[in-house]
């Protein structure tokens, strides 16, 4: 029976001390973890999801306030996630696409300017050699009237034309031909019956004659002055008549399709308020302007009261008709971002307890107006962002997401190397010539960073941004000017982050921004006829790497400077093709 007991005692003590202890380390463990997902939370930028803070605080790119990672939920490459806080920042706004009548058309909106209509161009010519003595008609721009007198001319060879006639009157009843023959010379040098008449009438020989006008316009070159001797046929005054003129409309290859012979523009004028003008299509140049890519479209409009001028700027708008499909579906061209073969659109992901939009390329067809037809990609319900989307699509580049400018993301099983479009051939020399001094300045940039000069950084990053907005895109049109726009917004943005940075550790972290952005510009357009090394630092950035451009093969890092100031390889050559 003792040993029962104490049996049954070790028992219960046994149980007290090592079933407690056991608690206390459970409990201990379960207090250390939730220390640890406490602290452990990492921080996260909702517009620049590369950003990874181990405390809450301000994202170092927007200055927006960090979140938690855990609420950046997917982890599907072509989903990016916005707070909703990011979204108004970024001023999101969308639109549901659906399908249109497309017979119906879609009204074009074109720019243009009056020009004089070619057809009704006229020189006044002299009819007779001579001096002038007398101009009636004296500056540019003066209107003439058909009939109008324009001058008078001395002409000796009418005077001795004179003295025959009057001859041969004395003589015409012996005889009459040598009188006919003597009217005859007179009427060779445009010298009306009436006036024939009148000489003989009066026996007085005239020493000058008048010159009158023998069509409508406007002078729009004076070609004599008083004095001066004129042969026979020599033109004295080039004329315009602008009672029609002609308005000239640019039209875009995608709109071609849309426009015939026939069709009617309605079009305003600033200089002209509150009244709209109308005239059909009556050309379509064959050739299309291998600068701007632009055709030139051409109507007829009559100004008898001259209210439209030669170089006037107009605004038209025409009823385009779409050819084809019955029904069809389309999407508005603010909504479209152009890369290369392709184009992409950002489309909202219903039913997301957070703004959510997936990257999707379209296989576009005809413009219709302000929108354009979609062949595949899209289904009608469907919000696509229609204002915001370089926001959201520059933000997802960054994050390494597909993007307009990163394909080489997994889309749906289809592995495309990262593209760069090349409009090196579009872009003019001079185009390239102002890139050059921007990359100039940015080589300066980079050496103040090498030299770990964080006030001389802030200077030449400014430099740099002064740089870029000299360039002058005037001469790019189309996918070319839409890229460059894209690509001067990001080198500005981050030049300027490195100006308003006091802190070397932040200037190279938009240095590598930069740098991405240029070295994409520079593949894309060339840099007039210089050489230029991508070279890459493996250890930037936690090991994530960074790249930069040198002029020379020579490394010199601007990530670490003095510290590892050769670190790094030559990855790549820019040349200009």
């Amino acid at each position: 029976m003792l040993i029962l007991i104490a049996l049954l005692v070790g028992l219960g003590a046994g149980y007290l001390l090592f079933g407690g202890t056991a608690t206390a380390q459970e409990t201990a463990h379960q207090h250390e973890a939730e220390a640890t997902d406490s602290e452990g939370t990492t921080w996260t930028c909702s517009m620049h999801p590369q950003v990874r803070r181990e405390e809450a605080g301000d994202c170092p790119i927007c200055g927006m306030d960090l979140i938690p990672q855990s609420e950046m939920s997917s982890n599907d490459p072509l989903n990016f996630e916005m707070t909703r806080e990011a979204a108004r920042l970024a001023n999101v706004q969308t639109t549901v696409v659906g399908k249109s009548a497309a017979e119906a058309g879609t009204a074009l909106q074109l720019s243009g300017k009056v020009q004089a209509d070619e057809r009704r161009a006229s020189s006044q010519v002299a009819q007779v050699p001579g001096r002038i003595e007398k101009l009636y008609v004296s500056f540019t721009g003066e209107p003439v009237y058909k009939g109008q007198k324009l001058a008078e001319l001395y002409v000796p060879d009418l005077i001795s034309a004179q003295r025959e006639l009057l001859e041969a009157a004395k003589l015409q009843a012996v005889n009459p031909k040598l009188l006919e023959a003597a009217r005859n010379k007179l009427r060779h040098w445009k010298i009306s019956p009436e006036q024939i008449g009148q000489i003989i009438a009066s026996g007085d020989i005239q020493e000058t004659f008048p010159l009158h006008a023998t069509a409508s316009g406007v002078v729009t070159q004076r070609r004599v002055a008083v004095g001066d001797y004129v042969a026979q046929g020599e033109p004295l005054f080039d004329l315009m008549n602008l009672n029609t003129v002609w308005v000239l409309f640019d039209a875009y290859e995608e709109d071609l399709p849309q426009i015939e012979v026939g069709d009617r523009i309605t079009f305003t004028t600033p200089a002209v308020p509150g009244r709209r003008f109308s005239g059909k299509v009556t050309f379509i140049d064959p050739v299309i302007d291998k600068d701007r890519r632009v055709v030139s479209i051409r109507t007829e409009v009559r100004n008898p009261n001259g209210k439209l001028k030669p170089e006037m700027l107009v605004t038209g708008k025409l009823q385009a008709e779409a050819a084809g499909e019955q029904v069809s579906l389309t999407v508005p061209k603010s909504a479209v971002l152009w890369t290369g073969e392709r184009s992409v659109v950002y489309v909202k992901v219903p039913d997301t307890d957070i703004p959510t939009f997936q990257y999707r390329e379209l296989e576009l067809g005809e413009a219709l107006g302000d929108r354009y037809r979609v062949l595949d990609g899209l289904e009608a319900g469907e919000e696509v962002v229609t204002y915001g989307n370089f926001s959201i699509d520059a933000a997802a580049q960054l994050n390494n997401q597909a993007s307009m400018m990163n394909r080489d993301i997994q889309i749906k099983g289809e592995s495309g190397a990262k593209e760069v479009p090349n409009y090196q051939a579009a872009a003019p020399q001079a185009f390239k010539q102002q890139l050059g001094s921007a990359i100039e300045a940015y080589l300066r940039l980079k050496d103040a960073l090498v030299a770990t000069d964080a006030e001389t950084a802030a200077a030449k990053a400014t430099s740099f941004t002064n740089e870029v907005e000299k360039v002058s895109s005037e001469e790019l049109a189309g996918d070319a000017l839409a890229y460059w726009r894209q690509q001067r917004g990001a080198l500005i943005a981050h030049g300027k982050n490195i100006t308003k940075s006091g802190e070397v550790s932040e200037q190279r972290t938009q240095f590598d921004f930069l740098s991405q952005t240029l070295i994409k510009t520079v593949k894309a357009f060339g840099a007039d006829e210089q050489t230029y090394y991508v070279q890459h630092c493996p250890m930037a950035f936690d090991w994530e790497g960074a790249d930069w451009i040198s002029d020379v093969e020579e490394i010199r890092n601007p990530y670490f400077g003095d510290e590892m100031l050769t670190c790094g390889t030559v990855e790549e050559t820019l040349a200009v093709e």
